[in-house]
């Protein structure tokens, strides 16, 4: 039986996807952005070892609330594609109870490496944290290539996903980038809805009890201004576009 490592879980997850989700966030993560709510998930060697068969048990008693909305399973992070054996087989015993499936992923692993998750999976929220290379390396310490071949790839094999981007003033809140990132959604034919989600500081204490220092504790939370002008260029581009709060 195959095992994986998870952070936690949300039984009505209502921002992760169409409709009610179960929101299954795993534990291991790359990535270390600046504005993480939840760098506790970033060591693979942290939260609980669990069984396929125990997670989909879990998943499976929300089954009603997820038809009845459109919603179903949203496995997030972390970086969910860290563990992709374990995500794979998931997908698939929820894929043979019916049940939507999406992934929440940075992209930041090789797509070729995982491309039978992909195959396995409904659906996926895109996470394009910004459109330069400079400023990608300095937001999450790690190169932007993979994320921006990750985008290309799903829009090769065909694969639905939602675009989400986070809006941090004075980082990524730049109409130059914005207008970049929107240009090059748009050149993706698979790219049906795009997510704007301005940052807030709802995990800095986290950095705190976990004794890192938070980088952005003098950043202001995205003014209602700038995310309407994000939606703007956004839209101006002809993609559907809206803002989760």
């Amino acid at each position: 039986m195959i095992k994986g490592r998870i952070h936690s879980y949300e039984s009505c997850g209502t921002v992760d996807g169409p409709g009610l989700r179960f929101v299954l966030f795993m534990q291991g993560c790359p990535l270390r952005c600046l504005y993480c709510h939840n760098p506790d998930s970033w060591k693979m060697s942290d939260g609980k070892e669990v069984e396929v068969d125990e997670v989909v048990e879990e998943i499976k008693k929300y089954r009603s609330y997820m038809r009845f909305s459109g919603g179903g399973l949203t496995i997030s992070g972390g970086e969910p594609l860290m563990q992709p054996k374990f995500v794979r087989e998931v997908l698939q015993k929820c894929r043979e109870e019916n049940i939507h499936t999406a992934i929440d992923t940075s992209g930041i692993i090789d797509p070729e490496k995982v491309a039978d998750v992909y195959d396995a999976v409904d659906m996926v929220l895109l996470d394009i944290k910004v459109f330069d290379e400079a400023i990608h390396k300095e937001l999450v310490a790690q190169p932007w290539e993979m994320p921006l071949k990750t985008a290309r790839y799903l829009a090769k094999i065909g694969k639905r996903v939602w675009l989400r981007h986070v809006l941090v003033p004075g980082i990524t809140a730049k109409p130059e980038l914005l207008h970049k990132l929107a240009q090059f959604a748009a050149e993706l034919d698979n790219v049906e809805h795009v997510e704007i989600l301005p940052f807030h500081k709802m995990g800095e204490y986290k950095w705190q009890e976990m004794g890192f220092k938070y980088q952005l504790g003098d950043t202001p939370s995205a003014s209602r201004d700038e995310v309407e002008e994000a939606i703007g260029i956004f839209e101006s581009y002809g993609l559907d576009v809206q803002a989760v709060e």
